[in-house]
């Protein structure tokens, strides 16, 4: 591993992954990584449960621009960590911020970046309970980092634990949030607005499904590629997608081509993959539908014959071919979320 921090440790896929490991997994024994009655780090859920029924998330945005078509920082700070509670089932009931700035920083920008999230918590009638603020020398950062934490009510945690014969349904088109943060980057033009939206809807869905519901995520860094080899390490699976079912807008299959990315790897703000009984396929699609998302079955899981295929991803091409689905490394795209 090398000697110092790159960005590509921040990316969420594989370099993040060894260097957690490295400095924080490794090193707490199992009774320092979760509460008594509460489940932790050693899961690779983006919050952790405590006492049974509350969810605790957290996460910092650094994403540039810090404004981009359809939302901010501020949108996307609030939306991240509402999501983050909602994948492990839980109700959002309060939040916290920690806001750093570059000395500098423009007034006007951090008034409409407060703004942003404060009429999303107006709108959800999340109350934001605690806070602070710092500001650094220019020398030392620009721009702005802001940190938020949530706290959320739950009667069944959803800890990820995808089983064999499950289908992998996706709620909506993917690597939308990513196009546009590496459109701005690369100075492309582009109709099409990120998708960060809190996921609020799926509380619903997770009530009436209750336990049925066996892997639940919103695919941030990484993407889909990240979530879906998270869940195949976990769980010792085998996660078999059809390419031809994934929902991927035309215009990110155009703007990705052009860079050089792949849309399975960028970070989505408003869509969560879930990990479902076939049995229960139809139902929850329609739910979905009812509930106002795009929803498509993208494949499924199995039980591999072979040691040689656990853990693996594999993607049947358009094309009738194959091939293994990666967890990301390397530099994707810089301060995207």
């Amino acid at each position: 591993m090398e000697d110092r921090i790159l960005l590509n440790h921040g990316n969420g896929g594989k370099d993040t992954q060894l260097l957690l490991q490295r400095l924080i997994f490794s090193k707490l024994p199992l009774e320092l990584k979760r509460t008594e009655d509460g489940v932790g780090i050693n899961y690779p859920d983006d919050g952790a449960v405590i006492n049974n029924n509350i969810v605790i998330a957290t996460d910092s945005h650094t994403v540039y621009p810090y404004f981009f078509p359809g939302g901010s920082i501020g949108t996307l700070s609030i939306s991240g960590t509402i999501n983050d509670l909602i994948m492990m089932g839980a109700r959002p009931i309060a939040m916290l911020d920690s806001i750093v700035v570059g000395e500098g920083f423009p007034m006007a920008d951090l008034d409409k970046i407060i703004e942003d999230m404060l009429s999303l918590l107006k709108e959800l009638k999340i109350p934001l309970v605690g806070g602070d603020f710092k500001v650094v020398p220019s020398e030392s950062m620009k721009g702005i980092i802001i940190n938020t934490v949530g706290i959320g009510i739950t009667e069944y945690p959803i800890v990820d634990k995808i089983e064999d014969g499950d289908s992998i349904i996706v709620t909506g088109p993917i690597g939308v949030h990513g196009t546009v943060i590496a459109a701005m980057q690369y100075g492309i033009d582009t109709r099409i607005k990120s998708d960060v939206r809190p996921l609020i809807g799926l509380l619903d869905l997770f009530k009436e499904f209750g336990k049925e519901i066996h892997a639940a995520r919103d695919p941030t860094r990484g993407g889909l590629a990240a979530t879906l080899n998270e869940w195949a390490q976990l769980s010792g699976k085998m996660i078999i997608i059809e390419e031809g079912k994934i929902p991927i807008p035309e215009e990110v299959r155009s703007i990705t081509d052009i860079i050089g990315l792949d849309p399975l790897v960028l970070a989505n703000e408003g869509i969560a993959v879930l990990s479902v009984p076939s049995t229960k396929e139809n139902e929850i699609m329609e739910k979905l539908k009812k509930l106002g998302f795009e929803p498509s079955v993208i494949g499924k899981v199995i039980e591999p014959k072979n040691k040689e295929n656990k853990n693996l991803v594999i993607v049947k091409t358009e094309i009738g071919g194959a091939k293994i689905l990666e967890m990301p490394t390397g530099d994707i795209v810089p301060r995207i979320c």
